[in-house]
């Protein structure tokens, strides 16, 4: 799932000179630097997906930006102002190699428009190995079976030189490496 959200055009996507740029945001800020930015009259993307994440020793489903700390902004090279998106909130700075403003290619950023939502990206998929990373059985190794409702998992581990599927807390696992 991406959001693409647009302000008043201001670029024309005829014009060569309009390109997309990424925007470096403080962390967790995404969203803030987003809107700002929109306020201001830029045209932005922040492309979203959903994970799933444990909160409150349950498995949730949560939407968060594609790319930790990016977004993309369309910029006119020849006679926008540039300098109004350093000083705004959730924004760190714009990226760039020397003083030059890293280009992101048009195509790209048509991609990420069009490509179909992604599967959630979950914690684990059947037949990952696994570790228990807390608890009793700390240090044993298994692979992941399935969920078991929303707080434990179905692993099957080698205990007295049988495999035995058992069911243990999902915020103790951890992939194994």
């Amino acid at each position: 799932m991406s959001k693409l959200l647009k302000s008043k055009d201001m670029t024309d996507p005829d014009k060569p000179s309009a390109a997309w740029y990424a925007v470096h945001t403080k962390p967790r800020q995404e969203a803030r630097a987003l809107e700002n930015l929109l306020n201001q009259g830029f045209e932005c993307f922040l492309p979203m997906m959903e994970v799933e994440k444990i909160r409150r020793q349950k498995v949730s489903r949560v939407t968060e930006p594609m790319f930790s700390r990016y977004l993309f902004i369309r910029l006119n090279d020849v006679n926008h102002n540039w300098s109004p998106i350093r000083s705004t909130l959730g924004v760190s700075k714009l990226v760039s190699f020397g003083h030059v403003p890293a280009k992101v290619p048009g195509e790209f950023i048509h991609f990420l428009r069009e490509a179909p939502p992604a599967a959630v990206a979950r914690l684990f998929e059947p037949g990952d190995s696994v570790r228990v990373a807390h608890g009793p059985l700390a240090g044993v190794e298994g692979v992941y079976q399935a969920h078991d409702g929303e707080t434990r998992a179905f692993v099957l581990v080698e205990l007295l030189g049988q495999p035995q599927k058992l069911k243990i807390a999902i915020e103790s696992l951890a992939v194994s490496a």
